[in-house]
């Protein structure tokens, strides 16, 4: 769906799906960041208004924020499994492809390579992003093959260190010795080094964050995305606690991820020097279109 595909006369919008024309008219469609970005939540129709995880997850506000984060949010297709996070990012205005389980970076490999094939003049953005299960326990082999492959998107990992979606079982990112209701002994192993690993496969940008600072999250997303356009595979490690199996109190949510901040979820954020450049670019082209439109409407 693109607003380049389909711009209609005024009196044909009333035969257009109501939520489309609400998104060109109120929400992010076609509209840049300053106007309906991450930093704006709450003031325009959002891609994301309703959902079924529980109250006080922090997994759901970094859904929302992704996607209120996206460059081009009308060009972008997610990719994603079975876990928490698809309850949300299913919900979304955004085309959503639910893949087997562990399958997801093998399926946007494909639709990446085709969607450059069929819409050479575009910029199609695939993004997949699953829970730790999905990521780096059952899907790691296609994970880690797509990295190596430099295939062009974006992968996120949705770390709420915990098959929280099954009942509570020990992943592989959950840290040793952690407590589970089907772990009661403690997780006898260490976390794993998703970060290290992505770096070592190529990727060419890598962030781990805890998204307490909007801005620096929606920073993360936009950067990876951007990067993943034009160099190779990017990801992104965010930590989504689970507030129910961690038994977190919904109003100590943010407390919790600010902790985590300070320790294994301190900001690291690698690129290649190419990307860099790219980045530097763009954000300063975007800094001054912002600049040149804030002196119009003066």
């Amino acid at each position: 769906m693109s607003l380049k595909y389909i711009s209609p006369a005024k009196l044909f919008k009333r035969y257009l799906p109501k939520d489309y024309v609400e998104l060109v008219d109120y929400g992010p469609f076609g509209k840049s960041q300053d106007e309906a970005g991450a930093n704006n939540m709450g003031q325009f129709k959002e891609l994301v208004e309703e959902h079924p995880m529980c109250a006080g997850c922090w997994m759901a506000w970094y859904i929302r924020t992704f996607f209120a984060s996206l460059p081009n949010p009308e060009e972008t297709v997610t990719i994603g499994t079975a876990g928490c996070g698809r309850l949300a990012i299913s919900q979304a205005a955004v085309p959503f492809i639910y893949g087997n389980y562990g399958d997801q970076n093998a399926v946007a490999s494909g639709l990446s390579r085709a969607f450059r094939l069929r819409f050479p003049d575009k910029k199609k953005d695939v993004v997949a992003i699953a829970g730790d299960g999905g990521t780096m326990d059952i899907g790691f082999s296609m994970t880690m093959h797509s990295w190596i492959r430099r295939e062009k998107f974006t992968t996120i990992l949705l770390d709420n260190e915990v098959y929280g979606n099954t009942g509570g079982q020990e992943s592989g990112m959950s840290v040793q010795g952690a407590i589970l209701k089907m772990a009661p002994t403690g997780k006898k192993f260490d976390k794993m080094p998703a970060t290290e690993l992505a770096k070592a496969a190529g990727c060419v940008y890598i962030a781990k964050i805890s998204p307490t600072n909007i801005k620096k999250a929606s920073k993360v997303i936009r950067r990876a995305i951007f990067a993943a356009r034009e160099f190779g595979p990017t990801f992104i490690h965010a930590y989504t606690s689970c507030n129910i199996e961690y038994s977190i109190p919904t109003e100590e949510v943010f407390k919790d991820a600010k902790e985590k901040e300070k320790s294994r979820f301190a900001f690291e954020e690698y690129m290649t020097d190419e990307v860099k450049e790219y980045l530097e670019k763009i954000e300063a082209e975007e800094k001054e279109a912002a600049k040149a439109k804030k002196a119009v409407a003066n």
